[in-house]
């Protein structure tokens, strides 16, 4: 098989996913006339969640980092091995042939998912941080200068600030970072001030991983375009909790994980207009993303091929695919609605204590989680109490090190929700604090 196209350019995508009945999946859970989720139902397909420790069963709040993957994403995992492993685009045997149209098949099913064109626009990175990599260096290095800016937000995760923070070292470029206001919002008004005419690049989270903010972003972008740069969005935290539609927000670039959207670790998704990627030159070097090769030169395989360097995560790849299947059959909706809830009823909750604060924006204006301090307890003390009763949350700065110090606080604790928390989670939570009270006491 030669480094082209598996399947015929002719199809639709739906066609192409046809190869993957080769592959047995189990019965998809079909929820699309559920109104709100069918949580208990959800909760089947996660048997984690039925793990004990110390006699207490597991309460996974910590979402935000990772989100549990469900028996079908699983097993599509384990049948993949079983019944079709080979390398893609490598062979002419039929096991390569199955593997090459599957893997081709889930960059098909990613870029449906949010709103692409084409496989052509959805390169398979390892995750967002390796998405903002790949841009940063493969356009950053070639495009950016001295007198050129790239403007980023104060709310930023580590992988976007500090990429582009280094990439400013190389280039000379400045890094400029838009405010946010007292309740956790982005100040649209510094943000005008600060995208002009020497803006190149703007790059902003979606979704905060700290305070669940859900930045305008599609207005961002806008602001980026009137002045001639680029923008890359971080969807992160937006991909596994809310519809995301690339075309209609119009963004150049846009990037998320697969462990955060019920997938497996090691794969996530890199969006980019066709034209660009066309032009930009490779990240990684070596097999899979070449045409050609002469002692003196090389030419570079067709799009996304040409980003994806060495044996790609073929059965990773397929893996998610069946993510966005089992979140869209749940009805992308009906998960930001449930995730949307539980926020605001853990925000009501825990900023009704005397001895909490809660950072953010107000309980009726954010994303699924919540960080918050107790008064007198260190964010590690209280993740390692609540560890005691089995509930699982985030404690530290979440990647955000320079917004905590905006915050005034070196570390927060961190609730965040998935499809399958529910409102007794929040309330074992809550509940749990006292004991960090008597044993601070």
């Amino acid at each position: 098989m030669t480094t082209e196209s598996a399947t015929d350019p002719g199809k639709s995508s739906s066609d192409r996913r046809k190869v993957l009945s080769r592959i047995p999946n189990p019965t998809r859970m079909s929820t699309q006339d559920a109104e709100p989720l069918d949580v208990e139902r959800i909760r089947e397909d996660f048997p984690i969640l039925e793990r004990e420790f110390g006699g207490e069963q597991v309460t996974y709040l910590d979402n935000a980092a990772t989100t549990q993957t469900p028996d079908q994403v699983v097993d599509a995992i384990a049948d993949y091995y079983r019944t079709t492993n080979a390398n893609v685009h490598r062979g002419l045997h039929h096991l390569s042939q199955e593997a090459s149209v599957a893997y081709e098949a889930a960059h098909d099913r990613l870029a449906e998912f949010v709103g692409a064109d084409g496989r052509e626009e959805m390169v398979f990175t390892r995750n967002t941080t390796e998405s903002l990599n790949l841009v940063a260096y493969a356009w950053g290095l070639e495009e950016l200068g001295p007198g050129d800016e790239v403007v980023l937000t104060e709310m930023e995760h580590h992988s976007s600030l500090v990429t582009w923070q280094q990439i400013g070292k190389r280039t000379g470029a400045d890094v400029r970072y838009v405010r946010i206001t007292e309740d956790g919002h982005l100040d649209m008004d510094h943000a005008a001030e600060l995208i002009g005419p020497d803006t190149a690049m703007l790059s902003a989270l979606h979704v905060s991983n700290t305070l669940g903010t859900v930045n305008p972003v599609a207005e961002l972008v806008a602001m980026a375009h009137e002045h001639d740069a680029l923008a890359f969005i971080d969807g992160a935290q937006a991909v596994p909790t809310r519809p995301v539609d690339v075309g209609a927000m119009d963004a150049d670039f846009y990037a998320f994980s697969g462990h955060k959207m019920l997938g497996p670790t090691g794969i996530g998704g890199l969006y980019g207009k066709e034209h660009l990627l066309e032009e930009m030159t490779p990240f990684n070097y070596g097999g899979e993303m070449i045409r050609t090769v002469t002692w003196e030169d090389a030419t570079w395989n067709d799009l996304p091929w040409k980003f994806e360097a060495g044996t790609p995560p073929i059965a990773q790849g397929i893996a998610l695919a069946e993510a966005a299947d089992y979140l869209d059959d749940l009805g992308m909706d009906r998960v930001r609605a449930h995730e949307e809830a539980l926020a605001e009823y853990a925000h009501e909750q825990l900023a009704a204590l005397d001895d909490v604060t809660v950072y953010g924006p107000p309980a009726d204006d954010r994303t699924g989680l919540v960080a918050f301090t107790m008064a007198d307890v260190h964010a590690h003390d209280l993740a390692s109490i609540l560890n005691d009763r089995a509930i699982a949350i985030r404690a530290g700065h979440h990647c955000t090190q320079p917004l905590h110090e905006k915050l005034g606080v070196a570390a927060t604790s961190r609730a965040s929700f998935s499809v399958y928390n529910t409102r007794a989670e929040v309330d074992e939570l809550v509940d749990a604090l006292d004991d960090a009270r008597q044993l601070f006491a």
